[in-house]
């Protein structure tokens, strides 16, 4: 479903590389964690797999065909469509609600505001973020605000999803919960990457990748 071939990036044209010649495949139905110190790349690899930057020299291919030359369009259409995020800073719009927030891919598909919202709601009670759906992200916990990313990344039962650092702000049995549902979503055929320094979260995963 995924992979890297031949994979390089600098953030600056001179630099040392922050990867470099890198490759790999992501089966569908696997989950597979990057680990590594800090500083080695992990986050930059997976925003260059969920072709949010642009690699300095090979190819991201995704479901058989290359994106790494797509036009920016049609590169957020795939994201939108194919992919799922959790970023490490959770990434929510302080300016909307909640739920808005978690449905705001879904609309952006196309899809009816009444169905992404059931399904939403569910997501939220099933990890435990009890927030009213209108508060905004300012006024819930960084735990609260990871689940809330979670649940915006699994609304739309994305091919690939990619997650940085997932549990980082969770209470061990939070995380569990978290773990547990990103290994089923893999087992529904998904393709699963988190990027962790747990090895607990390591070690529930399929594979490891060292960085």
């Amino acid at each position: 479903m995924l992979s890297a071939r031949e994979l390089s990036f600098s953030y600056r044209r001179g630099s040392p590389p922050v990867i470099q010649n890198w490759s790999a495949e992501f089966p569908e139905g696997t989950t597979t964690a990057l680990v590594g110190p800090s500083g080695r790349g992990k986050s930059t690899l997976l925003y260059l797999l969920g072709l949010m930057l642009q690699p300095s020299s090979g190819e991201i291919i995704v479901g058989g065909t290359s994106a790494t030359r797509l036009s920016d369009s049609r590169k957020a259409r795939l994201r939108a469509t194919e992919f799922g995020f959790v970023f490490q800073d959770a990434a929510l719009d302080q300016t909307r609600t909640v739920l808005d927030n978690v449905t705001e891919t879904a609309l952006y598909r196309g899809e009816r505001r009444s169905i992404a919202t059931e399904r939403a709601l569910a997501l939220l009670d099933r990890f435990r973020v009890n927030v009213a759906s209108d508060r905004r992200p300012g006024q819930v916990s960084g735990g609260q605000a990871q689940r809330i990313a979670l649940c915006r990344a699994l609304l739309s039962n994305p091919r690939i999803l990619l997650a940085d650092e997932p549990t980082g702000n969770l209470d061990p049995g939070t995380a569990s919960v978290v773990v547990r549902a990103l290994r089923e979503h893999a087992s529904s055929g998904a393709t699963v990457i988190i990027v962790t320094h747990s090895p607990e979260v390591a070690d529930s995963c399929d594979r490891t990748l060292q960085l």
